[in-house]
């Protein structure tokens, strides 16, 4: 089955395209994002030298369909190298066309590459559609997140 839809690393010329995408990431968790919180992950995913990377889904004619933001992250009690998949997205009119297999896919070749033992990332509890994708793919933990302000 071909869907016309290519996995590749962000690039400089993504900037608008990824930038609709990420509002709609957004505002689908109801994050207040300003200009400068998004120009700074943009600033992150052009500098090869910054631990956050980016892939993008690009159907047929060019248009960006979907983002995933990774990072490693280091697993002390395995002793080993994990992939942490900060943010995955797809355009809500190109939900069902595979892009999301395909971002997760890519990333899970990519993490086995780099010798990575592990992709994990987390969802809210009421993304019903994501979680049944994600229970395809991936086993739930029974970890639970907290969060701690630092000020």
């Amino acid at each position: 089955m071909s869907t016309g839809i290519q996995i590749r690393p962000v690039r400089a010329e993504d900037f608008a395209q990824w930038r609709a995408l990420y509002r709609g990431y957004a505002d689908f968790y109801e994050v207040d994002q300003t200009e400068e919180m998004a120009a700074t992950a943009w600033s992150w995913l052009s500098d090869p030298g910054h631990e956050v990377s980016g892939l993008v889904a690009e159907d047929a004619g060019g248009r960006l369909v979907g983002l995933a933001h990774y990072r490693p992250f280091a697993r002390p009690l395995s002793a080993s190298t994990g992939c942490y998949l900060d943010d995955l997205f797809v355009a809500p009119e190109s939900r069902g066309s595979g892009a999301a297999d395909l971002l997760l896919t890519a990333l899970r070749d990519l993490a086995a590459e780099r010798g990575w033992s592990v992709v994990r990332w987390i969802t809210a509890d009421d993304n019903h559609r994501a979680r049944s994708k994600y229970d395809q793919v991936a086993t739930r933990t029974m970890w639970i997140t907290y969060d701690m302000p630092t000020a």
